[in-house]
């Protein structure tokens, strides 16, 4: 019996052994040599990869990968270009104002660029700091295509506030100070909270008939009323209630007596009754001489 339970405690160390040999590949026993232990290969890949970090650091400290960087981009993404993966075409959708060439600086699209590590999402987010973009959505179409759609702001007027210019849309919410002149045919609004009550001006211009074409600007005076400026430089000044039909009643007497064409600074048409003309200075001189010659006895009369 003795021998009976030494042999059932051998089989089962044995056993043991063999467990471990198919879980983990090795011997349990101690006197196992250490290299059959060791990965094949380990070596070899040991000294391959000291090698890389070698010739990587070595690269890195002697400027080359600057110098990659500027010719070729980062390196992921002329690994990925390698690939197939750059970007061969981009579709642009939605754009009125802006031109593809903004779209992609914005977003840091160049042909240094691949699909595959381009971040779509942070792409939307440059894209949508844009002023004029309201909303932008990017999709990556493997293997080379990149689709952007964009949703801009509608501008609505220009607004001058303090000797500096901005694009405004109808609500009067700014979108960006002007830097060119593709806003120019714009209506032109000027004066604090002009940019809130351009819709409102907008709507008043309409009233002037053929009038409309000739009117450059319209100044809000005190938040209150309009003052309208035409090609000429004529200023008229509508009343704060009842602008729009002082204005039609303006643009009547204009048609009828062109008072545009004579040497006058600015019209009041803020009383219903009857309007105040503003002569030039010189036009006031004028009138005044004509009017002390007409006073002045003629040669030789009589005085009485």
């Amino acid at each position: 019996m003795q021998g009976y339970g030494r042999a059932n405690v051998t089989v089962s160390l044995a056993a043991r052994n063999r467990s471990r040999r198919g879980f983990f590949g090795w011997r349990g026993s101690v006197s196992t040599p250490i290299e059959h232990r060791i990965p094949r290969g380990l070596g070899h890949g040991l000294a391959l990869g000291f090698f890389v970090a070698v010739a990587a650091v070595g690269f890195a400290m002697g400027g080359h990968a600057e110098a990659f960087r500027t010719e070729y981009g980062e390196p992921q993404h002329a690994f990925a270009r390698l690939l197939g993966l750059g970007i061969s075409r981009v579709e642009i959708k939605g754009v009125a104002e802006l031109d593809q060439r903004e779209i992609l600086e914005a977003a840091g699209i160049t042909y240094k660029t691949s699909l595959a590590f381009l971040d779509a999402s942070e792409v939307r987010r440059k894209l949508e700091a844009l002023p004029l973009v309201k909303e932008a959505s990017v999709r990556k179409l493997y293997p080379s295509e990149l689709a952007i759609t964009v949703k801009e702001r509608q501008p609505a007027a220009l607004w001058q506030k303090h000797g500096e210019l901005f694009v405004v849309a109808a609500d009067g919410t700014v979108i960006d100070r002007v830097v060119d002149m593709r806003f120019a045919r714009l209506p032109f609004v000027v004066g604090d909270g002009a940019n809130a009550r351009s819709a409102e001006y907008m709507a008043l211009i309409e009233r002037a008939g053929a009038l409309r074409g000739r009117i450059r600007a319209g100044t809000l005076e005190a938040g209150r009323r309009w003052t309208l400026k035409l090609d000429n430089g004529l200023d008229v000044k509508l009343p704060e209630r009842g602008a729009a039909e002082a204005l039609t009643r303006f643009a009547v007497l204009e048609r009828d007596s062109r008072l545009s064409d004579r040497d006058i600074l600015s019209v009041d048409m803020r009383q219903p009754d009857r309007i105040v003309v503003r002569q030039t200075v010189e036009a006031a001189a004028a009138r005044a001489e004509a009017l002390k010659k007409k006073a002045k006895p003629a040669k030789g009369a009589d005085v009485i």
